[in-house]
Order: C-alpha cells, then sequence, then structure tokens
C-alpha cells in the first residue's frame, strides 16, 4: 500500500494543502463536479422516483481515472472538499466513481474544514468520518427540481416566445421581484409634504435647525403650501423658548462578523463588486494565495455560510490584536456574542481571516488590487465584530412658539469603539426612508449648544420647505441579496449565481448599478406569473427551500420534498402548453394608421420589446416606436434625428438601439438599411466613417474603417449596396508557411481579443497575447507577443515551439 489520498475541488487547494501536509499524502484535485445529468436529455426518471440519471461531465475523464488509478493502491482516500451540499455532492460522485462499498476499495473517509490552516486540517485528519448522504440528498433534490423546470419549461418558452430562453425555479422568482419592484416605480403616485426649520442660536454655538414638530398640541401635518404658510403665520413673531432639554448616552453595538449574504451585500455597497465577483475573489482567498515567504496560505474561512459561530481560538487571538493596536478599553470584558438566524449552519463559522494577525497592510503588496480590498473589508469587519460598542451622547430639545413645538437632536460620539475599524454601509431605501415624513427630525450626528429649559433663542431663519414622497428604489446587488434572504428565496450558495443569471438571460439589466427588467424580463415574467402561479409563488419558493434544509437535516425524504414541487408544476405545464398565447404570432390592434400605405397599425413583439407594425406585413413593412401615455393609451414616438443625413440615399439619420446597444439608421429604413455607430455620448453624432486610402476590388469605390460588435474591420464606403468588408491588420505578417496573410485583431463572442491570420478560414493561425512586430534575436521568428504574469509583469516572450526566449516589454 502506497501514502493516503486526500482529493480537493481545486488545484489551488492542492497547492496550499502540500505546503503543511508530509509525503504521507498525496493530493489531487477533482476540478469541480465530476458527474452531472445529462445535457441532451431530461436525465430523470420520473416514474422511477425521479431517480436521477448520472453521467462523467465531458473534459472530467482523465481527472477521474487518475483519482481511480491512484486510490487503488492507496490505504486510505480522504474526500476534503468543500464544506456544503456542493462539495458533500462532489464527495459522492467520487466515492462512487472509485467503488465506494466495494471489497476491492480503500477506506474512504470525508474530512471537512472551515479554514485551510495547519491546524485545521490536521484537526480534520484526525477525526475523519463518514459522506452525509443528507446533504447529498439536498444537494440531489435541489438539481432535479432545477433540472425538471428548467428542462420542460424553457422549450415551451421557445415555442410562445422566441428560442434560447430560460426559466428558473429561483431565477424566475428573483425576475418576479424586479419586475414588480419597476411597476411599483411606475405606479408610484407622488405625494407633497412640507416641513418648517427655524435656524436658531442659543447663548453659545454653534448654530442649529429645528423643525416643527407639533402644532395646538397635534402632530404637524402640512401637505400643501397653504398648510404650510398657516403654520409659518402662527409662529412668526413668538418667543423661541426652551421647553424641555434631554441628555443621555447611546451605546451603539459593533455589527456582527460576515456570512455570505452580508459579505455580498457589503462589498457591492462598500466596493462596487456584483456578488458574483466577490465570491469568485473570496473562493481565491480561501482556498490560498502565495504570500511571500510563507507560500501558498489560505487567508480567510469557507466563504459559503449562514452563521455568526466564531472559533475559540480567532476570537483570542483578535482579542490580542485589538488590545496591542486600539488598547485594553476597546476590549468588551467577554467576547460578543451574535445569535445565528433558525437553521443556520453552526457546523459553520462566520467569514473571517484565518489569522488576524495577518493585517491587510501585511499581505496587500501579495494580492491583486480589487482582493486586497476584499480581504480588508472582511479583516476590518471581523475585528470591529469583537470590539467595544460605541459610545454616544445624545441630546434632544423641545422648543416653543406659540402653538408650535419644535424639535433638534443632535448626538456626538465620545468613545468610537469599533467605529474606529468600521462603520456598515447603508442602502439607497434606508436612506430614502430618512426622507419621508415621518423621518423628518430624525437625530442628526453633531453638536448642540448648552442649553436649559426657559431659554430664549434667538431667531434667525424661519422658512417652509417643499418635499415629495418618493417610490421605493430599484433593486442593486446588495439589496437584490438582501430581499433573497428576507424572503427566503434561494440560499448563501446560490444569490451570486441567481443575480448573474438574470442579467445573462436578458431578464434585467443594470442601469447605474440598479436592475432594470428588460421588455423580455417584463413579457416572460407576466406568462410564468400568469400560467405559473404556484411555481412563481415567493412563499412557496421560500417553503420549498425550507423543504431542501429540512433533507439536509435528515427529516424528509428527497423524493418527498420533489414531488411536492413537481405535482403542482407539472399541473401547470400542461395547462400552459394549450393556454399560454404565442407571442410570435400575436397581434394587438390599434386605431393607428400606418403612414406608408393606410393600413391599420397593430402591437407586436420582437427581441427589443413592444413595437408597432404595420397589419399589412409582408407587403408593407413600416415599423414605429410607441410609448403609453397616462391613459394607457398608444401613441407613436418617433426616433430622435441626429442632424446627419445617410451618405447613400440622403435622408436624416436616427438614433436607434439593437440588441448590442444605441447605433445611427436611416430614417428609411427598411428601404434603407444604411448604419453606423455611435459616439461615445447618447446623442453625440458619429464620428464619420476613416478613410485608408485603398479602394474597393469589386466596385472601385474607397475603402473605410467601421466598427462592429467583433471590433473595428475595413469595409466599403458603399455598404451595404456593397458588402464588401475585411479585417485590419496589426502589421504582423502570418507566420504560416505559404500564407500569405496577415494578423488581425479580432473578438470572441464573450468579448475577448484574439489575434488571427486574415486568411481564415483558408488559414487558422491564431494566438491570445498580442504580437509585436519584434523578430524573436534567438530563433529567427517573425514577431513576439506580450505575455502578462502577476509576478513578472509584462514581457516579450517567442510562441515558436521550441523556443523559449523572454526579453523586456
Amino acid at each position: 500500500m502506497s501514502s493516503s489520498v486526500i482529493i480537493v475541488e481545486s488545484p489551488a487547494k492542492v497547492k496550499t494543502l502540500r505546503k503543511f501536509l508530509s509525503k504521507e499524502y498525496e493530493i489531487l484535485a477533482s476540478v469541480g463536479h465530476v458527474r452531472d445529468l445529462p445535457k441532451k436529455t431530461l436525465g430523470v426518471d420520473v416514474e422511477k422516483g425521479f431517480e436521477p440519471q448520472y453521467e462523467t461531465i465531458k473534459g472530467k475523464k482523465d481527472a477521474l481515472a487518475k483519482i481511480r488509478q491512484t486510490a487503488k493502491t492507496a490505504k486510505a482516500v480522504f474526500l476534503a472538499t468543500d464544506p456544503d451540499r456542493e462539495g458533500e455532492a462532489i464527495a459522492w460522485h467520487v466515492a462512487e466513481e472509485i467503488g465506494n462499498g466495494s471489497k476491492k476499495a480503500p477506506a474512504i473517509y470525508r474530512i471537512t474544514f472551515n479554514e485551510i490552516t495547519k491546524r485545521a486540517v490536521t484537526d480534520a485528519l484526525k477525526t475523519p468520518g463518514r459522506i452525509d448522504m443528507s446533504l447529498v440528498d439536498a444537494q440531489q433534490a435541489r438539481r432535479v427540481m432545477d433540472r425538471l423546470m428548467g428542462y420542460q419549461l424553457s422549450p415551451l418558452l421557445w415555442e410562445k416566445v422566441r428560442r434560447g430562453l430560460s426559466a428558473g425555479r429561483v431565477q424566475s422568482v428573483a425576475v418576479r421581484l424586479v419586475c414588480e419592484r419597476e411597476r411599483e416605480i411606475n405606479e408610484f403616485k407622488q405625494e407633497e409634504f412640507w416641513s418648517i426649520t427655524a435656524g436658531l442660536e442659543a447663548g453659545t454655538p454653534p448654530p442649529f435647525e429645528a423643525k416643527l414638530a407639533r402644532l395646538d398640541g397635534k402632530k404637524a401635518s402640512l401637505p400643501d403650501q397653504a398648510a404650510a404658510e398657516a403654520a409659518l403665520r402662527a409662529v412668526e413673531g413668538k418667543p423661541f423658548r426652551v421647553a424641555s432639554v434631554e441628555r443621555k448616552e447611546k451605546r451603539r453595538n459593533p455589527v456582527p462578523p460576515f456570512i455570505t449574504s452580508t459579505l455580498q451585500q457589503e462589498a457591492a455597497r462598500k466596493l462596487g463588486f456584483t456578488a458574483k465577483k466577490t465570491m469568485m475573489l473570496a473562493q481565491r482567498l480561501y482556498e490560498g494565495m502565495e504570500i511571500g515567504s510563507e507560500g501558498s496560505v489560505g487567508l480567510i474561512t469557507y466563504m459559503r455560510t449562514d452563521s455568526f459561530r466564531i472559533a475559540k481560538e480567532a476570537q483570542d487571538e483578535a482579542r490580542d490584536a485589538i488590545r496591542t493596536r486600539f488598547g485594553p478599553e476597546y476590549l468588551p470584558a467577554a467576547p460578543p456574542v451574535y445569535a445565528s438566524k433558525k437553521g443556520a449552519q453552526d457546523a459553520h463559522e462566520a467569514v473571517r481571516p484565518t489569522s488576524p494577525s495577518r493585517t491587510p497592510d501585511a499581505v496587500k503588496d501579495f494580492l491583486e488590487r480589487d482582493m486586497a480590498r476584499l480581504y480588508r473589508l472582511i479583516w476590518e469587519r471581523f475585528i470591529a465584530s469583537q470590539m467595544s460598542p460605541a459610545l454616544m451622547d445624545a441630546t434632544s430639545v423641545e422648543i416653543e412658539a406659540g402653538p408650535g413645538l419644535f424639535k433638534a437632536t443632535g448626538s456626538v460620539i465620545t468613545f468610537p469603539g469599533f467605529l474606529k475599524v468600521y462603520a456598515e454601509g447603508r442602502d439607497e431605501e434606508e436612506k430614502k426612508n430618512s426622507e419621508e415624513p415621518e423621518a423628518q427630525a430624525e437625530e442628526r450626528e453633531g453638536v448642540l449648544p448648552a442649553m436649559k429649559a426657559g431659554d430664549v433663542l434667538s431667531l434667525k431663519s424661519l422658512a417652509p420647505r417643499q418635499h415629495f414622497t418618493q417610490p421605493p428604489p430599484r433593486y442593486t446587488e446588495a439589496t437584490l441579496v438582501k430581499a433573497l434572504e428576507e424572503k427566503g428565496i434561494g440560499r448563501p450558495s446560490t444569490y451570486a449565481a441567481i443575480l448573474s443569471t438574470i442579467q445573462d438571460r436578458k431578464y434585467a439589466e443594470k442601469i447605474e448599478k440598479k436592475f432594470h427588467p428588460t421588455p423580455l424580463g417584463l413579457l416572460v415574467n407576466d406568462l410564468l406569473v400568469a400560467h405559473f402561479p404556484t411555481i412563481l409563488d415567493v412563499a412557496f419558493t421560500a417553503r420549498m427551500e425550507e423543504e431542501l434544509d429540512r433533507v439536509e437535516e435528515g427529516n424528509l425524504p428527497w423524493r418527498q420534498a420533489v414531488g411536492d414541487f413537481y405535482a403542482p408544476f407539472s399541473e401547470s405545464l400542461a395547462q400552459a402548453k394549450v393556454e399560454m398565447r404565442n407571442v410570435k404570432t400575436h397581434e394587438i390592434p390599434t386605431e393607428l394608421v400606418c403612414d406608408k400605405c393606410g393600413g391599420k397599425m397593430v402591437i407586436r413583439w420582437g427581441k427589443n420589446g413592444e413595437f408597432l407594425a404595420c397589419s399589412a406585413y409582408p407587403d408593407c413593412k413600416n415599423t414605429r416606436e410607441f410609448a403609453r401615455d397616462a391613459e394607457g393609451g398608444v401613441q407613436p414616438v418617433a426616433p430622435p434625428e441626429t442632424g446627419e443625413t445617410c451618405e447613400n440615399c440622403g435622408s436624416p439619420m436616427v438614433h436607434k438601439r439593437g440588441r448590442f446597444g444605441p447605433f445611427l439608421a436611416c430614417s428609411r429604413y427598411p428601404e434603407c438599411k444604411t448604419t453606423r455607430p455611435v459616439g461615445k455620448g447618447p446623442e453625440e453624432p458619429a464620428a464619420p466613417p476613416e478613410p485608408t486610402g485603398e479602394t474597393c476590388g469589386k466596385c472601385g469605390s474607397p475603402l473605410v474603417i467601421r466598427s462592429g460588435r467583433f471590433g473595428r474591420f475595413i469595409a466599403c464606403a458603399r455598404y451595404p449596396t456593397c458588402k464588401t468588408t475585411k479585417p485590419i491588420s496589426i502589421g504582423v505578417a502570418c507566420p504560416e508557411p505559404d500564407c500569405g496573410g496577415y494578423l488581425t485583431a479580432k473578438k470572441t463572442k464573450r468579448g475577448r481579443t484574439f489575434y488571427s491570420c486574415s486568411r481564415y478560414p483558408d488559414c487558422k493561425y491564431a494566438v491570445w497575447d498580442r504580437p509585436v512586430p519584434t523578430p524573436c534575436p534567438a530563433c529567427g521568428a517573425l514577431f513576439l507577443v506580450e505575455n502578462r504574469t502577476k509576478k513578472s509583469g509584462t514581457v516579450l516572450k517567442c510562441v515558436r515551439e521550441g523556443c523559449a526566449h523572454t526579453q523586456p516589454a
């Protein structure tokens, strides 16, 4: 028998573990999941109790083969995948592949740790356990439910709306939240209200403001200007006398350490990160980063958690750090205790640094900028969570002026406590609430002058102010994660994927960091809510999440949980196949007349939303954009003109928007299909096509440089009449023998730049790194490429096989 084997998910984990484990252990990576449901079939036998039909994931056969081969001669296999449902499922699939339970299989153990440190890993190896099948079952139940809905509902959307659409058990509910918030905003009726503010001075500075709170013994309600002016007349000329002064000390307790949801929210508020980016960076911090002479170090604990629990060793180390850096007065007598929500997995810890003594400044030079910023956020939040409360002197003053009672409040920090390190960010919704009528006398941070009851104050100003109630704000990354958590939709491990998916599917888009539903999102949401009311119900989705939690706890069979979901879903699906309207063919008649043929205009649906089209299509292809007035009536909207003319027909050019953003188009479309890219600003005209000095080989017209969705290219000036195009050279010849082409910059569908031969597809030469026209001094190759690495920065290197030449850029 050879050494024992440890299986983890990622090569980064392998590198970190090898630093402190002896050669007794061989460490291998599964590189994520190794088995899953098939891509091209349902993969679930509904008639056999929702039996999943797993297959090896494409590209994982080699990794599995190596794991099987190594396990054959191992004395034990330790499955050390992540400590959650997905990690447990990976461990189970790997165990099944290496013959779990068979006589020839080695002893298979499950170990978990919340941080990748020598102490945590060696402790786990001393107390190995078995795979938790309840966790595996919970993951299977979620996977099967998502497959049943996605695989069966997506084709219905393809048929009724358009191909390529998808629906998901949780993502569709998230889209519903975004759509409903948009409708709340659109339907919001703004209400006017007024306030009266007095600018006052006491015998000593500073001057301050007080707001009218009561009038004639009742709450001051000032719905309009007339009411405000009447209140103003009632107090004008009256002495402003202090009625009461109340002072008290207030404590502001520290915030708890991060869990997954609060980490995503705060990283969005303070750093501007998406949930997806936060989790990607946190994963790398957890798995290990190269920290100078320390080597690969796991810097934070596991980042998918809903528990506030902190290990005693970490608390002790944090207290030592606080005492040393800030002084004993910043250390509470006992470590703070934070209660986790019901159902939290207290086997996990909160997200914290693995060593509080490893400060952000000590590691920042070894981390990418955004990773260092996230580590600082986690470190500061954790340290602050273990510090003393902040203390404030709060003062509240009531001031009489005739029948009016004014109030002023203020506070000043007397001991910063945890605020010396960290203050929690605020959402726009919280800021907006402070602008509502009820919050107009909200306590302000700042000192009030010394006053006592009976003091007469000097009035410096007395002014009414108009305000309007505000609609609820659109969701941001932070507030949408918060809403999902509060409503019980999804779990910590799924929030980032949910927010990413609804954007990838084009159901929502972020404009100025706020989620807006797209026309497609609104349409699909309306169809799903109408035909799948139970499945799209927020309470039902939350109840299904609770059932998955019960499966994880071993209190509910996973097949029963799937059945509870599938029964209402399959019933709604059968009805929807018959009753859901076909958007592709559905037309809504209007009273508008086509300005080209005199026919009636109808409302149709296209990939960019609703539009007006002539009912005589295809004989008449006239289309118009439209808007709805306050009564819901349809009003045609003319595209804004640009002041430019079409180079092909002389008609005005107008602004339009397509799937790849705004562009300029001829107003005679579809008769004339001339288009141009727009300038940098939304109303900025595009620069005219750049001349090349070359002529078109087909028609003799000049060749110009244009821009398309995959970058700049050369085209005939008479496009689209003449469709001659060719790529732009970067000044480097193709190295393939007898090719005669040149290298050009291109972009993949995902926007990544690469460099390929202009004679594609006849020549398929391509490289990722940018070629520069510098011959290789070692082998004579035609060019070198710019290669960027974190360790060496940008260097020039040769890509010819067998040549390892590099030189400074």
